[in-house]
């Protein structure tokens, strides 16, 4: 029940935190601002990530039946902190600095390895269920 109980309020803060970011992509379209520099690709990632926030926030009531959708919150900020961690040793490389910062490489970690250390358990099936067909509307 703890386990739960922490996964609950990790969903409710990360999806807060995510959700908050729909402000920054509002931001940057009413103001163009994704024009400056010609960085389209924020507005696009801004826009998957407050959509994956809502999604956690919704989760939070029942995290069990959202196992994938969690696992999804998890691997994709694992992979977005990989992703920063590469473009940031290039940068070093070719003697640049990018604007973000070691600490945004820390927090997609942590959550990505705290909501995988917290994902529910994947719940056994009944032995011997049939597979139900999918049901058609009829007209």
């Amino acid at each position: 029940m703890k386990r739960e109980r922490a996964l609950q309020i990790v969903l409710a803060l990360v999806g807060l935190f995510y959700s908050f970011w729909g402000y920054l992509l509002f931001d940057a379209l009413w103001h163009s601002r994704w024009l400056n520099g010609h960085n389209d690709v924020l507005p696009m990632f801004l826009s998957l990530n407050t959509a994956l926030g809502v999604c956690l926030l919704v989760a939070v009531k029942q995290p069990a039946k959202h196992r994938l959708l969690i696992a999804y919150g998890a691997w994709s900020s694992l992979a977005h902190g990989f992703t920063m961690t590469i473009q940031s040793a290039q940068a070093v490389a070719h003697g640049m600095h990018r604007k973000d910062s070691p600490q945004d490489i820390v927090i997609f970690g942590v959550i990505g390895v705290t909501l995988l250390a917290l994902l529910p358990a994947k719940q056994p099936s009944p032995a011997g269920a049939p597979i139900s067909e999918p049901r058609v509307a009829e007209r």
